[in-house]
């Protein structure tokens, strides 16, 4: 019985650790602003439970990235078009990428905290990253007449890098909707093979 108990606590403050992370990295204006002490103080735990439940605070990161991540993530693997397997390749593709700009918009400081912070040494080794770009490159194999799909892969999931979602949401004041029809014709031209 003991054991049950302690999983159970586990798993209520794994819970009230991600929400009061997501909530800090909501309100804080950057990123680096948010501590895990900070952290371990809003969730009511002690710094050491938040240490062995994550790591460090890369490994909150991901964590909390993965869990707001999930809907998207069943969404491609089980569900319908247009982000869904049934979807035909170059449709797919242009969902892909628009869905993942929108999180990104929606999730700005988490993206760059994850991307930018030092959670790794390049950018293109995360496990996020890595699934992302096999996807896409699974996808665009499937288009006919496109080639070198693990190149073309990094270069549209480049055009939905954080910090250049944060430079052109923030900086230069572009709103979603333009950016988002933006992507999508640049992506659009780079599926059509010999138009860029």
């Amino acid at each position: 019985m003991p054991e049950r108990k302690s999983r159970k606590d586990a798993v209520r403050n794994r819970e009230a650790v991600l929400k009061a992370a997501d909530a800090l990295f909501a309100s804080r204006e950057s990123p680096e602003d948010v501590t895990m002490a900070d952290v371990a103080a809003a969730a009511g735990v002690g710094k050491g439970t938040l240490f062995r439940a994550f790591g460090d605070r890369a490994g909150l990161l991901r964590a909390l990235y993965e869990a707001r991540l999930e809907p998207v993530r069943e969404a491609v693997e089980t569900g319908p078009p247009p982000l869904g397997p049934a979807t035909p390749p170059q449709e797919r593709v242009l969902a892909l990428l628009d869905a993942l700009l929108c999180f990104k918009l929606d999730n700005r400081r988490l993206a760059l905290a994850l991307e930018g912070g030092g959670v790794s040494s390049s950018p293109y080794q995360p496990e996020h990253y890595e699934r992302w770009h096999g996807l896409l490159q699974a996808v665009l194999e499937q288009i006919p007449g496109l080639t070198d799909s693990g190149f073309v892969a990094h270069a549209l999931l480049a055009a939905t890098r954080a910090d250049l979602v944060e430079h052109l949401a923030g900086a230069e004041r572009v709103p979603r909707e333009r950016m988002r029809a933006q992507l999508a014709n640049f992506a659009t031209r780079v599926l059509v093979p010999g138009s860029v």
